[in-house]
């Protein structure tokens, strides 16, 4: 066995559980993940992770999401976790500290000619 954990991301399209009944259509997307993820991760023991479900479940048993993003960690025990994937951009928070560095000095920019304006009025 390899130490290191086998991480794969997927978008599944979960359409198929809208051939099912309105009522059951949520219960259909949990059985569909775990058969995507039985059929590419080539084993029998799946685990959803609790935010996944809870994210699955939000909108209600009617109405589940159309695709979703998954990550699925294969660990030592040939157990595999399922879980939402979120990208995490490296740029935005070098881009919104930017931002917000350039907003702090336009005000210290305009303290300064507001104050230059009250020292010439007096």
């Amino acid at each position: 066995m390899s130490e290191e954990n086998t991480t794969r991301i997927y978008t599944v399209n979960l359409a198929k559980a809208w051939d099912t009944p309105k009522y059951r259509r949520t219960d259909r997307v949990i059985n569909i993940i775990k058969e995507f993820t039985q059929h590419h991760m080539h084993t029998d023991k799946v685990k959803i992770d609790q935010d996944l479900n809870r994210h699955i479940w939000s909108r209600g048993k009617t109405n589940p999401p159309r695709k979703i993003r998954l990550r699925m960690i294969k660990e030592d025990d040939d157990t595999v976790v399922v879980s939402s994937f979120i990208e995490e951009k490296m740029s935005e928070p070098e881009t919104e500290e930017s931002v917000a560095e350039e907003l702090v000095a336009e005000e210290t920019v305009v303290r300064a000619e507001k104050e230059e304006e009250t020292q010439k009025s007096k």
